[in-house]
């Protein structure tokens, strides 16, 4: 069953600018899709359409079976209690602590007055702790998240979408800001909660070499459009080269693609 739909998607932003043009594609639940293209290519409008944090010009897109283009807020709200955000700025309170930031995750399936009270349970701190042990972080728990690295931050940022208990997770250039090593981690942690949870993954990202490394499936999109949707050995160099639009050999980097 698809966990997510586009029907001929498209946005057009102050009536002018076509960031999206007539978008389609479904992701079946346990599916670990990336997308990639070039900067300004539409890869986040795509994510931010998913919840409706934009609203789309023209299609539909569907969630767990229901079109959330059609939904009123209490609807919407619920959508996006299910639908994890992991963010290449990572969006922490900085001056909170590491399980403070952790427990926003339980933010949408509260009352308001509890949400603004900061009330959890013992079972939600819990939780969020075993959440934290799960991705190194057990040790880092009452540390102010400004004193925290970036790979340590984005760690907290999946920490905090997996306390949704997500059947989605959408990864906005989570590896952008990182280092090579904790790039891999951040990855390696994505991959396992995929596999583990069955979580369906929409990762947007850069670096070709690692979509295909960790990728059951790619989108590439130009301009506005998919012009490939598939598995990584059918990428090749030459539509590599036509997604970002560039002859540059260092588009790709220690990955046999495809032929």
């Amino acid at each position: 069953m698809a966990i997510l739909k586009f029907e001929n998607v498209s946005k057009v932003y102050d009536n002018t600018t076509k960031a999206l043009n007539d978008i389609s594609f479904s992701l079946e639940e346990g599916e670990f899709v990336s997308i990639i293209g070039p900067s300004g290519a539409g890869k986040s409008t795509i994510l931010r359409c998913c919840n409706r944090l934009i609203d789309i010009t023209e299609g539909k897109i569907w969630f767990d079976g229901k079109d959330v283009t059609a939904m009123n807020k209490k609807e919407l709200r619920a959508v996006r209690t299910k639908t994890g955000m992991i963010f290449q700025h990572y969006n922490l309170v900085e001056r909170l602590s590491v399980m403070e930031n952790v427990l926003h995750g339980k933010l949408g399936q509260k009352s308001t007055l509890a949400g603004m009270a900061g009330i959890y349970s013992e079972e939600e701190k819990l939780e969020a702790f075993n959440i934290l042990r799960g991705l190194d972080l057990a040790d880092q728990t009452y540390k102010r998240c400004d004193e925290l690295s970036g790979g340590q931050k984005q760690r907290v940022g999946i920490a905090r979408a997996i306390m949704q208990q997500p059947k989605l997770i959408l990864c906005d250039e989570p590896i952008a800001s990182l280092d090579p090593k904790s790039s891999k981690v951040i990855m390696d942690h994505l991959s396992n909660i995929n596999k583990r949870d069955n979580i369906t993954c929409l990762v947007n990202l850069h670096q070709v070499d690692v979509a295909m490394k960790y990728s059951k499936r790619i989108i590439g999109v130009t301009g506005g459009r998919i012009v490939f949707d598939g598995p990584p050995e059918k990428l090749d160099i030459k539509t590599v080269h036509k997604i970002y639009q560039s002859n540059d050999s260092d588009l790709i980097t220690d990955v046999k693609v495809g032929a």
